[in-house]
């Protein structure tokens, strides 16, 4: 008898446990697989630690530590991102997305977090100002971007040279086989700053009003839910503006995100 009962309560305990955990009352802590690039700051890069770092990184981080989320992060090229996230590869994608209406047929998106700045790339002395010196010229662009669209869309007689990952188009355009690069803002005045001997420069950046958001599978609502209300808290306690100031400090600061203005 007395086995019995001892026998009852082990396995009460045990179900207990497994319901609290269930509902957030244990210590485990759920772990999101997140896709993102490691060659493109200073929005998401690896650093010499091999840490996964930047804007969108560590922001995601501030908002797993308030929803008491773990991440785990992985390197993969931007051009099957969102497809890895749509089949369950990934619970997260996280590479300063721009929330188009064709990606949002594959995926569901945060609520924005930044707004997509848009730069023209060039070597010094190459004769490229803006988009109307960029016709009959090899441009490079990341392989399903917002630069691979707007070239398109906007100089259709520019040549397009598709990369899968920033450091492919950059060596490109070292090297002089692209004559000019269409990227985002942050990551061409890095371009500058870190490849002093290869003379690049940026002739011209554009806001604009295309949203980035952390991508989620579709029809995910509770983890969604999740990343809007921790967005909402380091948004209003000041870590958004302390990582824009960090990792992007030429960039203005829409009044959305201003500390004490979570919406």
């Amino acid at each position: 008898m007395k086995s019995t009962k001892r026998t009852l309560i082990t396995a009460l305990a045990a179900g207990l446990l497994a319901a609290l955990t269930a509902c957030g009352g244990g210590s485990d802590q759920t772990t999101l697989r997140v896709g993102t690039l490691g060659d493109a700051p200073p929005n998401i890069f690896v650093d010499k630690s091999g840490n996964y770092t930047g804007f969108d990184n560590e922001l995601l981080k501030a908002i797993a530590a308030k929803q008491n989320l773990k991440l785990e992060f992985a390197a993969t090229e931007f051009s099957s991102l969102l497809s890895k996230v749509a089949n369950g590869q990934f619970d997260v994608g996280s590479s300063a997305i721009a929330q188009t209406d064709e990606r949002k047929k594959t995926v569901d998106f945060s609520n924005a977090y930044n707004f997509e700045v848009m730069s023209i790339q060039t070597r010094e002395g190459t004769p490229i100002t803006d988009e109307s010196t960029l016709a009959g010229k090899r441009i490079a662009v990341i392989q399903g971007t917002v630069g691979d669209k707007w070239l398109g869309t906007t100089v259709p007689a520019a040549q397009a040279v598709r990369f899968p990952d920033y450091a492919a188009a950059l060596g490109a355009l070292k090297s002089g086989s692209v004559e000019g690069y269409v990227l985002d803002q942050a990551i061409a005045e890095k371009n500058v700053t870190e490849n002093p001997d290869a003379k690049l420069k940026v002739t011209k950046s554009f806001t604009t009003d295309i949203a980035h958001g952390f991508a989620v599978r579709k029809g995910n609502g509770e983890l969604l839910g999740k990343l809007n209300e921790g967005l909402k808290q380091v948004i209003a306690d000041g870590t958004w503006e302390r990582l824009h100031q960090q990792f992007l400090p030429t960039a203005p600061v829409p009044d959305q995100f201003k500390a004490g203005k979570p919406e």
